[in-house]
Protein backbone atom coordinates (compact mmCIF):
# COMPACT_ATOMS: atom_id res chain seq x y z
CA UNK A 1 0.00 0.00 0.00
CA UNK A 2 1.31 3.47 -0.84
CA UNK A 3 2.80 5.76 1.79
CA UNK A 4 0.41 8.69 2.85
CA UNK A 5 1.63 11.79 3.11
CA UNK A 6 1.28 12.11 6.80
CA UNK A 7 3.36 8.86 6.72
CA UNK A 8 5.92 10.12 4.81
CA UNK A 9 6.58 13.06 7.21
CA UNK A 10 6.77 10.69 10.23
CA UNK A 11 9.31 8.91 8.47
CA UNK A 12 11.71 11.77 8.24
CA UNK A 13 11.06 12.70 11.41
CA UNK A 14 12.02 9.40 12.81
CA UNK A 15 15.27 9.34 11.02
CA UNK A 16 18.01 10.58 12.79
CA UNK A 17 21.12 11.11 10.58
CA UNK A 18 21.26 14.41 9.44
CA UNK A 19 22.28 13.45 5.87
CA UNK A 20 19.84 10.56 5.37
CA UNK A 21 16.74 12.62 6.86
CA UNK A 22 17.33 15.16 4.21
CA UNK A 23 17.87 12.98 1.56
CA UNK A 24 14.10 11.45 2.23
CA UNK A 25 13.11 14.73 3.08
CA UNK A 26 13.66 15.65 -0.82
CA UNK A 27 12.17 12.02 -2.23
CA UNK A 28 9.16 12.72 -0.52
CA UNK A 29 9.01 16.34 -1.65
CA UNK A 30 9.85 15.19 -5.39
CA UNK A 31 6.98 12.48 -4.84
CA UNK A 32 4.78 14.57 -3.83
CA UNK A 33 4.76 16.91 -6.54
CA UNK A 34 5.52 14.26 -9.14
CA UNK A 35 1.81 13.41 -7.89
CA UNK A 36 -0.01 16.18 -7.62
CA UNK A 37 1.81 16.95 -11.32
CA UNK A 38 0.18 13.61 -13.08
CA UNK A 39 -3.10 14.37 -11.69
CA UNK A 40 -3.08 11.36 -8.86
CA UNK A 41 -2.01 13.28 -5.74
CA UNK A 42 -1.06 11.13 -2.68
CA UNK A 43 -3.61 10.74 0.27
CA UNK A 44 -2.78 13.34 3.31
CA UNK A 45 -3.65 10.34 5.55
CA UNK A 46 -3.22 10.94 9.20
CA UNK A 47 -0.30 9.63 11.98
CA UNK A 48 1.46 9.83 14.96
CA UNK A 49 4.41 12.26 15.12
CA UNK A 50 6.97 11.80 18.16
CA UNK A 51 6.93 14.31 20.20
CA UNK A 52 10.76 15.10 19.68
CA UNK A 53 12.55 14.00 16.22
CA UNK A 54 14.84 11.68 16.19
CA UNK A 55 18.77 13.18 16.51
CA UNK A 56 22.02 11.62 15.89
CA UNK A 57 24.24 11.26 18.75
CA UNK A 58 26.23 14.31 17.90
CA UNK A 59 25.91 17.40 18.40
CA UNK A 60 25.50 17.06 22.41
CA UNK A 61 22.48 19.44 22.86
CA UNK A 62 23.45 21.74 25.38
CA UNK A 63 21.24 24.42 27.95
CA UNK A 64 21.31 28.06 25.63
CA UNK A 65 23.49 29.69 28.43
CA UNK A 66 25.92 26.67 28.37
CA UNK A 67 26.81 26.28 24.43
CA UNK A 68 29.99 28.26 24.13
CA UNK A 69 30.17 31.60 22.28
CA UNK A 70 33.23 32.19 19.72
CA UNK A 71 33.57 35.53 18.13
CA UNK A 72 32.92 35.58 14.89
CA UNK A 73 36.32 37.39 13.56
CA UNK A 74 38.28 34.12 14.10
CA UNK A 75 37.88 31.06 11.63
CA UNK A 76 36.55 28.80 14.40
CA UNK A 77 34.24 31.20 15.15
CA UNK A 78 32.95 31.30 11.74
CA UNK A 79 32.59 27.28 11.75
CA UNK A 80 30.58 27.98 15.53
CA UNK A 81 27.99 30.27 13.35
CA UNK A 82 28.14 28.16 10.85
CA UNK A 83 27.54 25.31 13.19
CA UNK A 84 25.04 26.46 14.75
CA UNK A 85 23.17 27.55 11.44
CA UNK A 86 23.69 23.54 10.07
CA UNK A 87 21.53 23.23 13.85
CA UNK A 88 19.03 25.66 12.96
CA UNK A 89 18.31 23.95 9.63
CA UNK A 90 18.09 20.94 10.87
CA UNK A 91 15.35 21.58 13.36
CA UNK A 92 13.39 23.50 10.59
CA UNK A 93 13.30 20.55 8.31
CA UNK A 94 11.81 18.52 11.35
CA UNK A 95 9.65 21.11 11.81
CA UNK A 96 7.84 21.32 8.52
CA UNK A 97 7.47 17.95 8.29
CA UNK A 98 5.95 17.87 12.06
CA UNK A 99 3.41 20.46 10.62
CA UNK A 100 2.50 18.18 7.79
CA UNK A 101 1.47 15.31 10.22
CA UNK A 102 0.30 16.63 13.58
CA UNK A 103 -2.43 18.73 12.15
CA UNK A 104 -4.44 16.40 9.41
CA UNK A 105 -7.52 16.32 11.63
CA UNK A 106 -7.95 20.41 11.14
CA UNK A 107 -9.42 20.65 7.59
CA UNK A 108 -7.07 22.12 5.28
CA UNK A 109 -6.92 22.85 1.50
CA UNK A 110 -4.39 20.98 -0.01
CA UNK A 111 -2.09 24.07 -1.26
CA UNK A 112 -1.25 24.13 2.96
CA UNK A 113 0.81 20.77 1.70
CA UNK A 114 1.74 21.91 -1.13
CA UNK A 115 3.26 25.14 0.92
CA UNK A 116 4.94 22.99 3.96
CA UNK A 117 6.24 20.25 1.64
CA UNK A 118 8.57 22.99 -0.47
CA UNK A 119 9.43 24.34 2.73
CA UNK A 120 10.90 21.19 4.07
CA UNK A 121 12.25 20.55 1.05
CA UNK A 122 14.20 23.85 0.73
CA UNK A 123 15.31 23.16 4.54
CA UNK A 124 16.69 20.20 3.30
CA UNK A 125 18.67 21.88 0.88
CA UNK A 126 19.76 24.77 3.49
CA UNK A 127 21.02 22.04 6.05
CA UNK A 128 23.39 20.56 3.21
CA UNK A 129 24.56 23.59 1.69
CA UNK A 130 25.57 24.20 4.99
CA UNK A 131 27.39 21.29 6.02
CA UNK A 132 28.85 21.28 2.67
CA UNK A 133 30.62 24.28 4.20
CA UNK A 134 31.55 23.08 7.28
CA UNK A 135 33.03 19.99 5.86
CA UNK A 136 35.40 22.67 3.58
CA UNK A 137 36.50 24.44 6.75
CA UNK A 138 37.51 20.72 7.83
CA UNK A 139 34.55 20.71 10.20
CA UNK A 140 31.46 19.13 10.63
CA UNK A 141 27.79 19.07 11.83
CA UNK A 142 27.91 17.62 15.11
CA UNK A 143 31.53 18.73 15.90
CA UNK A 144 30.35 21.41 18.41
CA UNK A 145 27.40 21.34 20.96
CA UNK A 146 24.45 22.96 19.87
CA UNK A 147 21.36 24.85 21.63
CA UNK A 148 18.87 22.22 23.09
CA UNK A 149 15.92 24.46 23.18
CA UNK A 150 15.38 24.20 19.52
CA UNK A 151 12.28 21.94 19.45
CA UNK A 152 10.61 23.34 22.31
CA UNK A 153 8.48 25.53 20.47
CA UNK A 154 7.02 22.94 18.51
CA UNK A 155 6.27 20.63 21.65
CA UNK A 156 4.68 23.69 23.09
CA UNK A 157 2.45 24.43 20.75
CA UNK A 158 1.54 20.32 19.48
CA UNK A 159 -1.91 21.04 20.17
CA UNK A 160 -2.41 24.26 18.82
CA UNK A 161 -2.10 24.61 14.99
CA UNK A 162 -2.14 28.42 14.85
CA UNK A 163 -0.19 28.89 17.62
CA UNK A 164 2.83 26.83 15.59
CA UNK A 165 2.45 29.30 13.05
CA UNK A 166 2.52 32.11 15.24
CA UNK A 167 5.58 31.27 16.84
CA UNK A 168 7.81 29.15 14.04
CA UNK A 169 7.26 30.58 10.30
CA UNK A 170 5.87 33.87 12.37
CA UNK A 171 8.45 34.92 15.16
CA UNK A 172 11.39 32.35 14.59
CA UNK A 173 11.75 32.31 10.87
CA UNK A 174 11.27 36.14 10.96
CA UNK A 175 14.17 36.73 13.16
CA UNK A 176 16.26 34.71 10.56
CA UNK A 177 15.03 37.66 7.97
CA UNK A 178 16.50 39.93 10.65
CA UNK A 179 19.71 38.20 11.40
CA UNK A 180 21.05 36.28 8.20
CA UNK A 181 22.38 39.75 6.69
CA UNK A 182 24.78 40.30 9.41
CA UNK A 183 25.93 36.97 8.76
CA UNK A 184 26.54 37.29 5.31
CA UNK A 185 28.49 40.64 6.19
CA UNK A 186 30.49 38.51 8.48
CA UNK A 187 31.50 35.58 5.50
CA UNK A 188 32.17 38.77 2.89
CA UNK A 189 34.86 39.63 5.49
CA UNK A 190 36.46 36.93 5.40
CA UNK A 191 36.15 36.01 2.06
CA UNK A 192 34.41 33.02 2.03
CA UNK A 193 32.42 33.06 -1.02
CA UNK A 194 30.51 29.62 -0.78
CA UNK A 195 29.33 30.30 2.51
CA UNK A 196 28.41 33.74 1.38
CA UNK A 197 26.05 32.04 -1.41
CA UNK A 198 24.97 29.52 1.08
CA UNK A 199 23.65 32.46 3.09
CA UNK A 200 22.05 34.37 0.33
CA UNK A 201 20.10 31.39 -0.92
CA UNK A 202 18.89 30.79 2.43
CA UNK A 203 17.91 34.65 3.11
CA UNK A 204 16.38 34.70 -0.30
CA UNK A 205 13.76 31.30 0.36
CA UNK A 206 13.37 32.13 4.33
CA UNK A 207 11.29 35.09 2.68
CA UNK A 208 8.94 32.90 1.16
CA UNK A 209 8.45 30.71 4.38
CA UNK A 210 7.39 33.17 6.66
CA UNK A 211 4.87 34.59 3.98
CA UNK A 212 3.47 31.17 4.32
CA UNK A 213 3.13 30.71 7.73
CA UNK A 214 1.44 34.39 7.53
CA UNK A 215 -1.24 33.25 4.91
CA UNK A 216 -2.47 29.98 6.77
CA UNK A 217 -2.28 31.82 10.14
CA UNK A 218 -4.38 34.47 8.37
CA UNK A 219 -6.37 31.61 6.40
CA UNK A 220 -7.12 30.24 9.89
CA UNK A 221 -8.43 33.63 11.55
CA UNK A 222 -10.62 34.14 8.89
CA UNK A 223 -12.17 30.75 9.06
CA UNK A 224 -12.90 31.69 12.89
CA UNK A 225 -13.72 35.33 12.08
CA UNK A 226 -11.16 36.37 14.07
CA UNK A 227 -8.56 39.42 14.02
CA UNK A 228 -5.21 38.23 13.13
CA UNK A 229 -3.34 40.86 14.97
CA UNK A 230 -4.99 40.10 18.25
CA UNK A 231 -4.65 37.00 18.15
CA UNK A 232 -1.33 36.73 17.03
CA UNK A 233 -0.37 38.74 19.58
CA UNK A 234 -2.19 36.45 22.48
CA UNK A 235 -0.57 33.27 21.19
CA UNK A 236 2.82 34.75 20.65
CA UNK A 237 2.31 35.95 24.68
CA UNK A 238 1.38 32.52 25.38
CA UNK A 239 3.97 30.39 23.70
CA UNK A 240 7.41 32.32 23.28
CA UNK A 241 9.93 32.50 25.69
CA UNK A 242 12.60 35.01 24.68
CA UNK A 243 12.07 37.78 23.69
CA UNK A 244 11.30 40.00 20.09
CA UNK A 245 14.25 41.88 20.35
CA UNK A 246 14.86 44.94 17.03
CA UNK A 247 16.52 45.67 15.04
CA UNK A 248 13.91 44.39 13.13
CA UNK A 249 14.05 43.77 9.21
CA UNK A 250 11.26 45.66 8.10
CA UNK A 251 11.46 45.41 4.46
CA UNK A 252 11.77 41.63 4.33
CA UNK A 253 9.16 41.12 7.00
CA UNK A 254 6.68 43.02 5.40
CA UNK A 255 7.60 41.31 1.81
CA UNK A 256 6.59 37.98 3.41
CA UNK A 257 3.11 39.33 4.94
CA UNK A 258 4.14 40.51 8.70
CA UNK A 259 3.56 44.25 8.95
CA UNK A 260 4.73 46.20 11.88
CA UNK A 261 2.14 46.57 14.31
CA UNK A 262 2.32 42.46 14.61
CA UNK A 263 5.41 42.46 16.24
CA UNK A 264 6.80 46.35 17.25
CA UNK A 265 4.23 45.77 20.16
CA UNK A 266 5.69 43.00 21.68
CA UNK A 267 9.51 43.86 21.18
CA UNK A 268 9.33 45.42 24.77
CA UNK A 269 6.04 43.08 26.58
CA UNK A 270 7.76 39.78 26.03
CA UNK A 271 11.18 40.35 27.76
CA UNK A 272 10.11 42.56 30.50
CA UNK A 273 7.64 39.66 30.96
CA UNK A 274 9.97 37.26 31.21
CA UNK A 275 12.12 38.82 33.83
CA UNK A 276 9.39 38.36 36.06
Amino acid sequence: MAKTLAEMAVEVLTTADGRAKTALSHKYAKDWFAARDAGAPIEIGSANPPLQPSRPDKPELLSPRDVPRRRPGSLQGQIALLHAVAHIELNAVDLHWDMIARYTHVEMPIGFYDDWVKCADEESKHFNLVCDCLEDLDSFYGALPAHAGMWRAAEDTAEDMMGRLAVVPMVLEARGLDVTPGMIEVFKRAKLDKVIEALEVIYAEEVGHVAFGSKWFHFLCGRHNHDPKDVFHELVRKYFHGGLKPPFNDEKRAEAGLPPDFYWPLADEIPAKSKK
